[in-house]
């Protein structure tokens, strides 16, 4: 039987960081003086790797401003998680019940591709007890921001699937674009933080509720048994 690969974005797709990211996104913003933009661009940028995130909301602004962003929002970020817990960033309705029947079927393997780093999805991990559902997790310390495909890549070589028997789970264009770049499906989400305006023209499918994962021909019991 033929392992299909399912690689999932974390933020958007899998947990509801929203509150989490504006706030800290806007507290470095404070630190370093400036104005904070505005939520729709906040969220617009979630996917990129902060350092890339960073040159897309301030394109004017100097190279040292942007690692000082960066820094200002890993250590607000960090300081919240402390406070609050990870679990501030509750999964999404339907998300646990897709996790443990996908672990329980044998020609799935399932993966995460983050532009998080590896202290952050760690701490999400044990908050919410993930860590036995994904065999390869791809985080922004160790690749280029998405969209380039490197994340992807290397969850297929880790994996042994090929490209064509695996799929990216993701809210935004960036994640579909990572997709097809490494020649995998990209199926969108509704309902995280790109607009179906900005994701659909680049997604193979848009689902509108978690459960729907497991209809798409990919994934429907009757293809994969």
């Amino acid at each position: 039987m033929p392992l299909k690969l399912v690689v999932f974005d974390v933020d958007g797709t899998l947990v509801d960081s929203q509150a989490e990211i504006l706030a800290a996104m806007r507290a470095a913003f404070a630190a370093v003086s400036l104005p904070a933009p505005d939520q729709v661009s906040i969220l617009g940028i979630v996917g990129l790797s902060l350092d890339r995130a960073m040159e897309v909301l301030m394109p004017d602004a100097s190279s040292a401003t942007h690692v000082r962003l960066v820094e200002e929002y890993k250590s607000s970020f960090q300081k919240r998680r402390l406070e609050h817990g990870a679990g501030a960033s509750p999964l999404f309705p339907g998300a646990q019940e897709v996790l443990d029947r996908l672990l329980n079927r044998e020609d799935v393997l399932m993966g995460i591709a983050t532009g998080k780093s590896k202290r952050g999805l760690d701490a999400l991990f044990e908050a919410h007890n993930l860590s036995k559902y994904f065999v390869t997790t791809q985080v922004a310390d160790h690749h280029p921001s998405k969209p380039n495909p490197s994340m992807l890549l290397a969850a297929l070589q880790e994996t042994g699937t090929k490209a064509g028997a695996a799929m990216m789970i993701g809210d935004t264009s960036y994640d579909m674009e990572m997709a097809r770049a490494a020649g995998m499906r990209g199926i969108g989400v509704s309902w995280g933080y790109h607009s179906l305006e900005r994701l659909a023209p680049v997604a193979d499918t848009v689902i509108n509720r978690f459960l729907d994962l497991l209809e798409t021909p990919e994934l429907a019991e009757e293809s994969g048994r």
